[in-house]
């Protein structure tokens, strides 16, 4: 099993190896490596593609977390690409992977050769949703993954319809309370760093689902203005996981991208 013994961590992570253009994708809350698997499997031929496990999730989480911030997964993707003898990598984020995505393009600028931010976001969580977390995650994790907990998280997510719904569900029963509440703490407290955008000089691409409920599509445009060299999609139709549930309209926004770099 490929394990990266760094930053004080046990980072899971998969590598398609080749000579390509390096792109690391790093995934969302309560998700893990494998969100990626559409876009790996259209660029593998031609790029190489990372993937991994962030704190807390999938096969990197531990029984007793320690707090931690977005500048430590940055830092934990830093000493990733050192591990691999890669110095400079395109970083491909959504949500929290972007959060975390623009913090490494901010402490480690030189290892970044573009950004791609997929349903992200540079500011903080809307105050207003907060309460509504709080009660989901201690629902959560007082009763586990119940079947409103399942579905809500699932719609917030993955939308109504995505077809694999079931096997993330099954993913999320395995996350302990521990993990659960030290995410969210992290997801909840972090920093806004808007304006701190123009400091990013690298080229971006920002894809964002016109129907994305975790994250208003005015967040996105917000980060397109304030980039120095950034482009916004909008996917039609699609939700916070755009990149799962409407692989190919990114996918083909994505190697547009790749192809100008």
């Amino acid at each position: 099993m490929p394990i990266a013994d760094v930053n004080g961590q046990r980072l899971y992570y998969e590598d398609t190896g080749g000579t390509g253009p390096v792109i690391v994708f790093s995934h969302g809350l309560m998700m893990d490596h494998a969100m990626f698997a559409p876009q790996v499997d259209a660029l593998r031929d031609r790029y190489r593609c990372i993937t991994w496990d962030e704190r807390g999730h999938g096969q990197t989480a531990v029984d007793q977390p320690a707090p931690f911030t977005y500048y430590d997964s940055a830092d934990d993707l830093s000493a990733l690409l050192d591990h691999l003898g890669i110095e400079q990598a395109i970083l491909a984020g959504m949500s929290q992977g972007g959060f975390l995505s623009l913090r490494c393009a901010l402490t480690h600028p030189e290892k970044v050769r573009a950004l791609v931010l997929m349903d992200s976001q540079a500011g903080t969580e809307l105050e207003e949703k907060i309460p509504a977390y709080q009660q989901l995650i201690g629902t959560f994790m007082e009763h586990g993954l119940t079947q409103q907990v399942g579905d809500t998280i699932a719609q917030i997510i993955l939308g109504q319809d995505f077809e694999n719904t079931e096997s993330w569900k099954a993913k999320w029963r395995e996350f302990t309370p521990a993990n659960i509440a030290n995410n969210f703490q992290t997801l909840a407290t972090r920093d806004d760093v808007t304006d701190r955008l123009p400091e990013i000089h690298c080229p971006a691409l920002i894809i964002h689902g016109e129907a994305d409920i975790a994250i208003p599509m005015e967040r996105a445009r917000l980060m397109a203005d304030k980039l120095p060299d950034a482009e916004l999609v909008t996917v039609a139709g699609a939700g916070h996981a755009a990149n799962l549930s409407h692989s190919q309209p990114v996918n083909q926004a994505l190697e547009a991208f790749l192809s100008r770099l």
